[in-house]
């Protein structure tokens, strides 16, 4: 399995601000529609892909 180097990842997106921290951009969402369409639109303007960690945390990040 490939690692994801910390300088790949571009945002983080979450409804919960215990869940995050780090020198990325975090971006907070206040349902889970509203974090979808922020790594949706995010995703699309950095040309990044999205990543759902499955705890209600969405990375982008760039391969």
């Amino acid at each position: 399995m490939q690692e994801i180097a910390v300088e790949n990842v571009i945002a983080i997106i979450t409804e919960d601000r215990t869940l995050v921290g780090g020198g990325v951009p975090i971006f907070y969402a206040a349902s889970q529609t509203e974090k979808e369409r922020i790594a949706l639109y995010l995703s699309r303007v950095t040309r990044g892909m999205v990543h759902d960690l499955a705890n209600g945390v969405y990375i982008i990040v760039r391969h």
